[in-house]
């Protein structure tokens, strides 16, 4: 049998409320709801999310932008669902891709073996493992501050050290690669990442980590509001005695 067909609830209401948020900052509101998408794992519906974006704009003012910019948005919306994969998981990534790619125009993709806005295949082929891995651990001190060393040794400690070498790849090569995403603008990609999984512990170390990165506590709040706004509209709701089990959270979404 086919898989079931949900029924699409990204309507165009939400996608304005969502893009007109106040305190969002500029060209970030289409990539946070694409990841929270991806985790939410509705895929399907990240091509109304992009379509959206290359129609009216990157920010609250209307306006179709021009290529470059659609360049730039498609690139950052790519990077932001990469840098969810450690998270959110890569099947779910994958998903998300290669809906994305359905819906843009040739010219705004970057082919393999042409030019890497992230450098990636260079950083993985001919550069040492150890400068990356130096970057990536920069990053992870800058994102945790002064518990960085106790939560990385509690990762080692966790039975298996394999815990915290996962960690050192995933900061290495994926999330400290600022090359189109900001050091901001990748929390802000982990945020909208773990509010859909319900890991409160996770999501706290990143929200604070959002601002150690240079957001600001609005800017904060409205990626944390705009991501709850979109699970609640795709049927997520608080668990409780009334609600034991599903798609939810056990407690209120963590907030600073």
């Amino acid at each position: 049998m086919p898989p079931v067909k949900l029924p699409a609830f990204v309507t165009p209401a939400l996608l304005s409320s969502i893009r007109g948020h106040p305190q969002l900052p500029h060209h970030s509101w289409y990539f946070i709801a694409g990841v929270t998408l991806s985790v939410l794992n509705r895929p399907d519906e990240i091509a109304n999310v992009f379509r959206h974006a290359l129609e009216t704009g990157p920010g609250r003012i209307d306006g179709k932008p021009e290529h470059d910019e659609q360049l730039q948005m498609a690139r950052k919306m790519r990077e932001a669902l990469v840098k969810a994969a450690p998270i959110g998981g890569l099947p779910k990534a994958i998903n998300a891709l290669f809906a994305l790619k359905d819906v843009t125009p040739p010219a705004l993709l970057d082919e393999p073996l042409a030019y890497s806005p992230t450098s990636r295949p260079v950083e993985v082929y001919d550069v040492p493992p150890s400068r990356i891995l130096h970057r990536g651990q920069t990053f992870f001190d800058k994102v945790y501050g002064k518990v960085s060393k106790r939560v990385m040794g509690q990762m080692d400690r966790s039975g298996t050290e394999d815990l915290g070498i996962t960690a050192r790849l995933m900061y290495g090569y994926i999330l400290s690669n600022t090359s189109v995403l900001t050091a901001a603008e990748s929390s802000f990609v982990l945020v909208a990442g773990l509010i859909p999984q319900d890991v409160n512990p996770q999501l706290k170390g990143h929200l604070k980590g959002a601002l150690n990165n240079g957001a600001t506590i609005e800017e904060v709040k409205a990626v944390r509001e705009i991501v709850i706004r979109i699970c609640e509209a795709s049927g997520m709701t608080k668990l409780g005695e009334t609600v034991p089990g599903g798609w939810g959270w056990r407690g209120e979404v963590a907030n600073l």
